[in-house]
């Protein structure tokens, strides 16, 4: 989610403690084992009413996003549209074909896996880009910074429907789908509606929000993870873990890293056939292989509803998120080492 700021004569410097720099990875974890320890008041009718919580957190994150995107500095990068055309073409059609492809494959070469598993490398490959993350490596390998933020905000703007649509089509090809009018107007009220008022008050309350940065972070980061504690309190109150075990767990790492290794490896070579320069291309990378978690599991809870096996809908983007972060970060560090 939000990375620190790179520092004026070292761009790749770690400005905080380890453990201030992956705090969200950590209370990942933390919220996962929370969720295993103490699951009734996290469970569907339990004492904290996540039913309530999750709807209201997920329309504040939406809020808060509308309110934080600096349409003003997304201006600058909107003329470069061979970029544009490949970054987006990347993560509304080539993921998505990447997924419909592991779908077919793990059928064939993983028969026992769970539906929940597959639905969710789905949605893990229709899910926008991240924003943050992005714009900050793109800095940090002094990438095109302007057209990396100009398209992980249009890839967030146009993933609200974007997102549910291709989850509904992907999942009539394989009979998971349901009825997409409810859906689509609950996530309109509840994400489309808060983000554009966001952005309607964005230019009153611009200078506020953008010296609070670091608090809108928390506050989206804490809620992401109230509704990732209460997904896997459902789980273990219908002991969803007990039937799959240790061994799911790490077989979903294992197709996440192949997924993430093979699309960053398509991405590099489209890059060259594109023959994009030095700041296009990292740009190009940062974004195109990247997935959202902040907007991914509110969305997920949207999409799929209050499901027992929501987790394991959920496994994959939180491994591929902290894969992400990791690898990404050290190829950022390696490109800021190089002369320009």
């Amino acid at each position: 989610m939000s990375a620190p700021t790179p520092s004026a004569r070292h761009p790749a410097a770690v400005t905080f403690p380890w453990w201030r720099n992956h705090g969200f990875l950590l209370g990942l974890v933390g919220a996962t084992i929370l969720a295993f320890l103490f699951p009734g008041p996290g469970a569907r009718g339990g004492a904290l009413h996540p039913e309530l919580v999750n709807n209201g957190g997920i329309a504040l994150i939406l809020f808060l996003q509308g309110l934080s995107l600096a349409v003003e500095k997304i201006k600058s990068g909107a003329g470069n549209w061979r970029l544009h055309g490949m970054i987006q073409g990347y993560t509304f059609v080539v993921f998505p074909l990447a997924g419909v492809a592991l779908n077919a494959l793990t059928a064939v070469c993983w028969p026992s896996q769970p539906e929940a598993i597959r639905q969710g490398f789905l949605y893990l490959c229709v899910l926008p880009s991240t924003i943050s993350t992005s714009v900050v490596l793109t800095a940090v390998a002094r990438g095109n910074t302007a057209g990396a933020l100009f398209n992980a905000a249009l890839s967030n703007i146009v993933g609200v429907i974007a997102t549910p649509l291709l989850v509904q089509l992907l999942m009539n090809r394989t009979g998971q789908a349901g009825p997409i009018g409810p859906l689509l107007l609950k996530i309109t009220l509840l994400t489309l509606v808060p983000f554009a008022l966001g952005m309607v008050l964005r230019p009153r309350l611009a200078a506020w929000i953008d010296a609070r940065r670091a608090w809108v972070a928390r506050i989206s980061n804490t809620v992401i993870l109230f509704i990732v504690y209460s997904a896997f309190c459902d789980s273990v109150q219908d002991r969803v873990w007990a039937t799959h075990g240790l061994t799911l767990t790490l077989q979903v790492l294992g197709v996440t890293l192949g997924l993430f290794g093979v699309m960053s490896a398509l991405v590099f070579a489209t890059c060259r056939l594109l023959q994009l320069g030095r700041e296009d291309k990292i740009a190009a990378y940062f974004c195109a292989v990247k997935k959202t978690l902040a907007m991914g599991v509110p969305l997920a809870v949207l999409i799929f509803g209050e499901r027992a096996d929501l987790p394991l809908i959920l496994l994959p983007i939180m491994f591929y998120h902290p894969v992400q972060l990791f690898l990404n970060g050290l190829l950022a560090n390696r490109w800021a080492r190089e002369k320009a």
